[in-house]
């Protein structure tokens, strides 16, 4: 913990300076090109601030947005050098990246907070109508994933544990992208699905699908995504800080205008056009704006790290044999640019 505090203590004084200096108009770099991995889910909210508030170009960052449908994919593209900077939930993907020294998990994004809206656990109408009302009767019944080890996999094996049900009697169905998903779960081939409430809330007002949980329920304290980077952009400092440093301005945006309810309407009137271009893009601007801020859940502040949720993560891709047992918190996480929570 020594150690730990001490780094802190240099890179805030660091972070400190290079703050003064963009505070005058000189970044500490210009132009410097940055491929930023991004879903097309409210929780890459800040993503698109970031960008389309100049708060990337501020810091001298020339950032292009490159869309994934699945955290496995994205992780990929860190590892390859297609992709320089992530968020996305943790996946055993990323776990073994990692262990061949291609990724670093260096921060903490979306979170499961008690009285905050997060992910919600749904149940096909279909299913519903049959019997499934409630968690404790998912036993039986078939649950959405993208792919084995992804975050949907990870909940689905709280929930069930929380309701004493072995996960061996839900039937996992891996269907790539989110989009499937949805599908899926719109016309009853799969029973259940837990998922982000701004996409939920499509789902329940179609009449395609019936809320039984929420999913703080049984993980209150879930870092659901992760802010990750190539091992070669961990170890360039100034690069990585100056990142997230955009990235926690248009966090701070986010949660005051749709979390928090701190800022005008104005404010999040502007934020909520912002999200329109890249989130619901079909959905009358007005409409996407309601499902955008009843969804919306928190993002933590200056991209701090829940370590013992990721901690709790790793064991269970350790004990259901997706990643090496040999995996350690120094081979997969950088905890040296932000704050553990």
């Amino acid at each position: 913990m020594t150690n730990f505090t001490l780094n802190r203590r240099h890179i805030l004084a660091g972070m400190g300076a290079a703050g003064a200096v963009a505070a005058f108009g000189r970044p500490a770099f210009a132009n410097t090109k940055v491929n930023l991995g991004v879903t097309r889910l409210a929780s890459h909210a800040p993503s698109y601030l970031a960008f389309e508030r100049g708060y990337f170009k501020d810091e001298g960052l020339d950032v292009e947005l490159k869309f994934f449908e699945a955290a496995q994919p994205m992780a990929v593209a860190i590892a390859s050098g297609d992709a320089d900077y992530g968020v996305t939930a943790m996946s055993g993907g990323l776990v073994s990246l990692a262990e061949k020294g291609a990724v670093k998990v260096i921060g903490g994004a979306l979170a499961e907070e008690k009285g905050v809206v997060g992910n919600l656990l749904l149940a096909s109408t279909k299913a519903y109508d049959a019997g499934l009302t409630s968690a404790d009767k998912l036993g039986g019944h078939s649950f959405g994933i993208t792919t084995a080890g992804s975050s949907f996999h990870y909940m689905i094996h709280k929930i069930a544990q929380a309701n004493n049900i072995p996960l061996s009697e839900i039937t996992l169905r891996p269907l790539q992208k989110l989009g499937a998903v949805v599908g899926a779960l719109s016309t009853g081939q799969i029973d259940a699905w837990t998922i982000q409430a701004n996409v939920a809330n499509k789902l329940l007002a179609s009449g395609a699908a019936k809320q039984i949980g929420v999913v703080s329920d049984y993980i209150p304290t879930y870092q659901v995504t992760t802010v990750f980077t190539s091992t070669k952009n961990a170890g360039d400092r100034a690069k990585t800080e100056a990142f997230l440093r955009a990235y926690s301005k248009a966090i701070d945006d986010y949660n005051a205008a749709f979390v928090d309810k701190t800022a005008g309407a104005d404010e999040v009137d502007a934020i909520a056009a912002i999200m329109h271009k890249y989130i619901d893009m079909d959905a009358p601007a007005e409409e996407a704006k309601e499902t955008l801020i009843s969804g919306a859940m928190r993002v933590n502040k200056n991209c701090a790290l829940a370590l013992s949720s990721v901690e709790d993560q790793l064991n269970w891709f350790k004990s259901e044999g997706m990643v090496n047992k040999d995996i350690n918190n120094e081979i997969l996480f950088d905890t040296s640019y932000v704050e553990i929570i």
